[in-house]
Formats: C-alpha cells, structure tokens, sequence
C-alpha cells in the first residue's frame, strides 16, 4: 500500500509540467508584444530582442525572461534596462493571457546560451582542436575492431 509516497515531485526532478508551459506561454506572449512594439517606448521599439527562454520558480511567482538583442543591435545591458524600464506594463501584457492567481515578477536576465554557442564554435574553430577530433576519427577501425 506504501506505493504512493514515491509519487511525490522530488527537488531534484526539474521543472514541472506547469512550470514550462506557463514559462513558455509568457515566453510566446513577451515575443508577440516585443515584435509588435505594443508598450509604448521609443528605445525599446526601436531594439530588436529575442526572448530565448523564461523559466519559472516553483510557485510560478517569479518568471526570469533570458534574453538577447539581435546581433549586437544594442548592448545587452540596454535591452534589460529597457525591459525592467516598463516592466509593469510587460507584466500587465503578460497576465492578460494567463490564468494565474498571482502575476508573476518579471525578471530580466541575459541569454548566455548564445554566447556559449559563441564559444563552441570558437573552440571547434581552433586548429588544435580540430586536429584532435580528426585524429580521433581515424584512431579506430571500422565497427571498432583491429
């Protein structure tokens, strides 16, 4: 009978269901209002940003939005100044399409997951390294025999 206390969500198991949707319902929603240039604020229309990913706390009360300006268009820090700027009037934008008891806190943060990509293709550019991945296709034999 003890069979139903394992189905608690353990810490360790990630986001929930509900986390991502609502993270990706927010992440859709601050796209569409960006791209629209619907909050009304010159230097924020006038930059082109990417929402790459909005995670979500536990309790859905805080929404941190990772972000990027297309190509340098601006410097990241004046995107996120921009965003936190009108950040009432996101959130208002944002809440509209939600069903959610509390409007979450926004939070701006840079999208590091392009500057990672950066950096990888940095890496696989680098001659040395280049060498060593092709010296380990050639190391073993066909189906890894001798």
């Amino acid at each position: 009978m003890g069979a139903m206390s394992n189905k608690r969500p353990t810490s360790g198991s990630g986001p929930s269901q509900r986390q991502l949707r609502v993270g990706e319902l927010i992440r859709r929603t601050l796209s569409d209002v960006l791209n629209r240039a619907e909050i009304h604020d010159p230097d924020l229309n006038a930059m082109s940003i990417t929402v790459g990913e909005v995670s979500m706390s536990n309790d859905l009360k805080v929404a941190t939005v990772y972000i990027m300006p297309l190509m340098g268009s601006v410097p990241v820090a004046d995107a996120i100044a921009a965003l936190a700027r009108n950040k009432a009037e996101l959130r208002h934008r944002v809440v509209h399409g939600l069903t959610l008891k509390y409007a979450p806190d926004l939070r701006f943060r840079p999208d590091e997951t392009f500057d990672r990509l950066d950096e990888t293709r940095r890496l696989f550019a680098n001659p040395a390294v280049q060498r060593d991945i092709d010296a380990s296709d050639t190391e073993s034999g066909p189906d890894g025999e001798d």
